[in-house]
């Protein structure tokens, strides 16, 4: 890749090394593939030369380059976002542990210092959504043979990144008394571990309490190992040595201990035994306390179906100091919380992915159509707006709310069988114009999304992938929280909405939807060009428009178009 200060008559072509603003022309922004428009334009500004990066025969555009590595990367559970500004996020699809070869992982990262990999630590807890790793192309574009190393090594005996997911398992506590124990602490223990395993996605179906003695423990252990997944044992007195009453009691259950002691604090004094083929812990201390702690650990990994016998405890040293110290205050805070609330040890590490909802605008009058209703035109034997809604369906954004207005009865059944996450509402107001389905459609979304694509309902040939590249490049830490789609430089729909603006989007009066907030907030705007895909520039307004589209799709299957109107 050549990179530097070029002429801007050269520059077509080359990818825009820092944004410009030019008189009365929204921003260029850093990254831009500068067309002839674009140099014409930055020409007639007066620019006589710009730093620019030109890409060589064996280079790899950054969003490319970083998709074929992230492709590479992703095994079981594992998700690639959409890859923007050369970044590709990964995500896990099910609650579990993060898994990966931490050697493979720096052999990748050493490769060459145009391709990145980051991640959350290994084993942490994750739940759906929960972004896990980063791929990250620094520069504008990475050498191909950099490229096919790094994807070959990611994928070299199986992907590098998994998440074992959490197996539900039926647990049963035993907890032993001593003279003087207060009942009120076991239950509390018996409380905190039906929380605990319940975070984890399995079920304490049972608890019991005994002396604390090996002749009334074993016969106890022996009867609820051959009927429960797993066997939690919390004594009245800590185990100090594997001939104590606990692990004693095992053995003479028939079982065996596995190992003993582990290099986490706290959790020392962790037990881990077996019954058959039944999994027994001794529990430590701690392990009545909600905080994070070394049962933690082990029990996370017992329930994804991960190997946990001694060489896998005596290596959680690295990271394993998890007590409190005067220069570290109160570390496990967050972390008892989380597990209280169902989310375990690590899950409130890493950022999630931002929760964008579809917002279907279905309720116009189609005036223009004539006596017909677009929206119901069929194209293909499907009606328009349930196209449009199926492909708002199969993207990354939910939930889709749709709003309905003109003949709302009859593309309610259109849109019938569509799915769960679905919400339907009716705007009364529709007459009034585009303003009122918006502002009935923004109070339907739940309180919690950071944000929204709004699309049309006459935009047959938006498509999922369309929809995904907006919310890759959603991120308005970065100055990215209006991502509008262009095809060619010119801008289309659906847009992708911060929830910052929809105050403003709800005070919005009229046949007008939000598209001056976009001039109003240019350093707030992403432009998202989409490669070989027109569908963010169609929309069907005019019978003329009508025939133009069926034609060209007919063009481009090769075949009359099925298309055809509903009246």
């Amino acid at each position: 890749m050549r990179f530097g200060e070029i002429s801007v008559g050269e520059a077509a072509g080359a990818i825009l090394a820092h944004s410009l603003t030019l008189p009365g022309s929204r921003p260029f922004k850093k990254g831009r593939l500068l067309s002839a428009d674009d140099i014409a334009a930055i020409a007639e500004a007066g620019i006589r030369t710009i730093v620019a990066a030109r890409l060589d025969p064996d280079d790899l555009r950054e969003d490319e380059a970083a998709s074929r590595v992230a492709a590479a990367l992703a095994g079981g559970n594992v998700e690639p976002a959409a890859a923007f500004t050369g970044r590709v996020n990964l995500f896990a699809t099910a609650p579990g542990l993060l898994v990966f070869d931490r050697d493979k992982l720096d052999r990748l990262n050493l490769v060459d210092e145009a391709l990145t990999l980051a991640t959350l630590p290994p084993y942490a807890v994750v739940e759906p959504r929960r972004m896990i790793a980063t791929v990250k192309v620094i520069p504008f574009a990475a050498p191909r043979a950099v490229v096919d190393t790094c994807a070959a090594l990611a994928a070299e005996g199986g992907p590098l990144l998994r998440v074992a997911p959490f197996v539900p398992t039926d647990a049963e506590l035993i907890q032993t008394r001593l003279p003087g124990l207060k009942e009120s602490i076991l239950d509390k223990t018996r409380d905190v571990t039906e929380r605990r395993l319940a975070a984890l996605g399995s079920h304490l179906v049972q608890e019991s309490r005994c002396r604390h003695a090996t002749s009334d423990l074993a016969p106890r252990l022996r009867e609820v190992a051959d009927r429960v997944g797993l066997v939690l044992v919390a004594g009245a007195s800590a185990i100090v040595d594997r001939r104590d009453v606990i692990p004693a009691a095992i053995v003479a259950a028939g079982g065996r201990v596995e190992h003993f002691g582990m290099p986490v604090d706290p959790g020392n004094l962790m037990l881990v035994g077996a019954i058959g083929g039944t999994p027994v812990l001794g529990l430590p201390g701690c392990a009545r306390s909600p905080k994070e702690n070394g049962f933690d650990w082990v029990l996370q990994r017992l329930l994804a179906r991960l190997p946990v016998g001694p060489e896998q405890i005596m290596r959680m040293g690295a990271g394993g100091l998890l007590a409190e110290i005067p220069s570290r205050p109160a570390p496990r805070a967050d972390a008892a919380t989380a597990a209280g609330a169902g989310a375990g040890a690590g899950t409130a590490a890493g950022p999630r992915a931002p929760r964008i909802a579809a917002l279907l605008l279905a309720a116009g009058q189609s005036r223009r159509m004539g006596v017909v209703n677009k929206l119901l035109v069929e194209i293909d034997g499907v009606p328009m707006v349930r196209r449009v809604a199926e492909a708002m369906r199969r993207s990354q954004a939910a939930p889709l709310v749709v709003v309905l207005g003109h003949e709302a009865d009859r593309v309610r059944a259109a849109l019938t069988g569509l799915g769960g996450g679905v919400t339907i509402v009716e705007n009364p107001d529709y007459a009034a114009g585009l303003s009122t389905s918006l502002r009935r459609g923004l109070a339907a979304l739940p309180a919690d999304v950071d944000g929204a694509v709004v699309c049309l309902g006459d935009m047959p040939r938006v498509a999922p992938r369309t929809i995904d590249r907006l919310l890759a490049a959603f991120n308005p830490a970065e100055g990215r929280a209006i991502c509008v789609p262009t095809r060619n430089g010119k801008r289309g729909n659906p847009v992708l909405w911060a929830r910052r603006f929809f105050p403003e989007m709800q005070e919005i009066a009229g046949d007008v939807g939000a598209r001056h907030l976009i001039g109003a907030y240019p350093e707030a705007v992403a432009e998202v060009e989409m490669d070989e895909d027109d569908g963010v520039l169609i929309d069907i307004d005019t019978p003329e428009a009508l025939a133009d589209f069926t034609a060209r799709e007919a063009a481009m299957a090769g075949s009359p178009s099925a298309a055809k109107v509903s009246a």
